[in-house]
């Protein structure tokens, strides 16, 4: 029996050494192989590569990360797995990782004291970077990453010390726009649904939305507290419309919340939407658009705001001295108004 032949039926693991040995090359000549950025040749290197795929050999990461530095592991951590937006980013941002051979490693803290204990587990498999989603992520946790040798990208939501590295749209903007809508539509009394009071995208879109009402001539926007980016919670609102006066033109957080609140006030104070309220989301997740919800909304521009990411985790993974990158915000300007049928457009009186 050949060795090749040993090779593919008495074993279950193939080492690089079975490999070289197979091939009648040495050891560092078969593993420069698996290096994109190595010296060898074009012919070897194949060789190398198609014999390890017929015999069924898988470059060790963990024993390549010892030579690179570097171990293709980006950290995501997310807490809001409640909220639809950050299931869809994370399928598709993990896809894209992957496209350029990063890994995620997930770690999905529940509460607040849990978030430490969860960064310190993850940083034991020495990721090269972090992805933060939907978490209140104390300075003392980034700080601590960073000394690890893992920056941080804050995606969508920005750090609370406003330092870092981030990707976000311009909720600002978007708030501003959620109020030209309602506003062009011929509505006058308009409200907000505020969600997590510290997150920057409920701060910045409630800003934007209530400045620009002010601007175009209108009383400040009453404040409906939600609490968080929940469905709940939306639903709960309810409560604090009836405190005063209806408004005809509400502003939500986001969509869950906006999906929440206009069930909340269609069965308990019966008003019809959008009859007698309308009611704008923000994000356009997928299930916006279904025939039992049809929410108008605030689309994020949420591929380019990923694919940033992904190119600014690229970056920073590259290199090994991070304190090269200056950090930066990045905003993206926010997507198209989605208009359907929880809205309606008004007469002007």
């Amino acid at each position: 029996m050949s060795s090749k032949t040993k090779i593919q039926a008495g074993r279950n693991r193939v080492t690089v050494k079975d490999l070289a040995r197979d091939l009648g090359m040495s050891v560092s000549t078969v593993s420069r192989a698996f290096y994109p950025d190595a010296v060898i040749a074009s012919e070897t290197r194949r060789t190398v590569l198609k014999r390890a795929e017929e015999i069924g050999y898988r470059a060790n990461p963990f024993a390549k990360s010892l030579v690179t530095k570097k171990t293709q592991i980006v950290g995501m951590v997310v807490s809001d797995l409640a909220n639809p937006y950050y299931p869809e980013v994370m399928t598709n941002l993990t896809g894209l990782l992957q496209g350029h051979g990063m890994n995620t490693m997930l770690v999905a803290p529940g509460r607040p004291e849990e978030i430490d204990p969860a960064v310190d587990l993850l940083l034991t498999y020495q990721p090269d970077l972090v992805i933060i989603l939907a978490t209140n992520f104390k300075s003392s946790a980034r700080e601590k990453c960073e000394a690890a040798g893992a920056p941080c990208i804050f995606f969508n939501r920005l750090s609370a010390d406003g330092l870092g590295f981030g990707v976000t749209c311009d909720n600002i903007e978007g708030g501003r726009k959620a109020a030209d809508f309602l506003i062009d539509s011929g509505h006058t009394k308009l409200a907000y649904v505020s969600a997590f009071p510290g997150a920057s995208t409920n701060v910045e879109r409630g800003k934007g939305f209530c400045d620009r009402a002010v601007e175009r001539g209108l009383s400040p926007p009453r404040i409906f507290e939600a609490g968080t980016f929940s469905y709940t919670d939306g639903y709960k609102a309810w409560r604090q419309v009836s405190e005063g006066e209806a408004p005809d033109g509400v502003f939500c957080a986001n969509d869950i919340v906006a999906i929440g609140f206009i069930e909340g006030i269609q069965e308990n104070l019966g008003l019809k939407v959008p009859d007698d309220v309308s009611v704008v989301g923000y994000d356009d997740i997928a299930m916006a658009g279904w025939p039992s919800h049809r929410l108008t909304t605030v689309a994020q521009p949420t591929r380019e705001m990923m694919e940033t990411t992904v190119e600014l985790a690229r970056e920073l993974a590259g290199h090994h001295n991070h304190s090269d990158h200056e950090p930066r915000i990045v905003r993206i300007p926010p997507g198209p108004m989605v208009e359907r049928q929880t809205t309606m457009r008004r007469s002007k009186q």
